[in-house]
């Protein structure tokens, strides 16, 4: 396999890009091409979010080439909307290694525990003896398999660990619970394993629905999962959201009014230094405040007045 590796400027990166995908490229990314050297420049931006400057002052673009597909052929159609402006010297073709590309996936991801009882466990280590086995008796280990191939998530970020320790310590039993933002599922599955009544899990992507289906499945548990525009009415003993502050305050009246009286409301994905303004979008319907921060990262918790 062989990369098509292109020079350009800021102002061109996008658009390159985009013309490289279109003339069949399998994929593409874009370096600093001053990197380590006195002239680079970082980019800054909230995690999670896409920074005010989409490229560096120089760039390096490079395009992963399907077996078969002829670079000059590439260039040519990507000259042919670009006007030419891919001159000689700015581009080169280089090798690939063959690599295990599987092996070196699976290797980045092992098991994960959080808190005292629960195990993130990627299937490739589902058999693994050192790992303990889950104790259906009592539930004091609770391992959620998962595929991190097919996730949007694989448990690993601190906002993560946080829902889950808030669901490990405090989920009321039988509880109703809404994972909205499911991504991979896993809020959803261990709502599930520590004991809740019934899960529903929206996600607005369709492939993670798929996945929260899927890694349900996996793991015989039953949750529903589904796209916003499916998710009927309802309340919830439990809310929990892993999103992020800016989604998490434009939905700070729909997921409120999702919240049974008297039940929890658990939001992540917060920034410290966001958690003011996220519990004042939320002050109109619960008080939120933070249950525990980590690694510069907060959960908040509110509950609804009974009636």
């Amino acid at each position: 396999m062989r990369e098509l590796v292109l020079n350009c400027s800021e102002a061109q990166a996008e658009t390159l890009s985009d013309l490289l995908l279109e003339a069949g490229v399998l994929a593409v990314s874009v370096e600093d091409a001053d990197s380590e050297t006195q002239s680079e420049s970082p980019l800054y931006g909230e995690p999670g979010l896409e920074p005010a400057v989409q490229a560096w002052r120089n760039n390096r673009v490079v395009a992963l080439l399907p077996d078969g597909l002829d670079p000059a052929q590439v260039l040519e159609q990507v000259s042919a909307h670009e006007g030419g402006l891919i001159g000689e010297g700015e581009w080169h073709v280089r090798d690939v290694p063959d690599e295990d590309w599987v092996r070196l996936t699976q290797s980045q991801f092992g098991p994960i525990r959080v808190g005292e009882r629960i195990w993130i466990v990627p299937s490739w280590h589902a058999a693994d003896p050192s790992l303990p086995a889950a104790d259906t008796a009592d539930g004091s280990i609770i391992r959620i398999e998962l595929d991190p191939g097919l996730a949007f998530g694989t448990g690993s970020h601190p906002t993560t660990h946080l829902c889950l320790e808030w669901l490990a310590q405090s989920l009321p039993a039988d509880a109703t619970v809404l994972d909205y933002g499911c991504g991979s599922g896993i809020l959803a599955i261990a709502a599930a394993m520590l004991g809740a009544a019934r899960v529903d899990a929206v996600d607005i992507d369709e492939q993670a629905v798929l996945s929260t289906q899927h890694n349900a499945q996996k793991n015989q548990v039953r949750v529903h999962a589904c796209l916003p525009d499916d998710f009927g009415p309802g309340q919830f003993d439990v809310v929990v959201a892993n999103i992020l502050s800016n989604p998490l305050m434009v939905l700070a009246p729909m997921l409120s009014n999702r919240v049974a009286p008297g039940g929890s409301l658990v939001l992540s994905g917060i920034l410290e230094r966001q958690a003011d303004e996220v519990a004042q979008a939320y002050a109109p319907w619960l008080k939120m405040q933070v249950w525990q921060a980590r690694d510069g990262w907060v959960c908040l918790h509110g509950q609804r007045d009974a009636v």
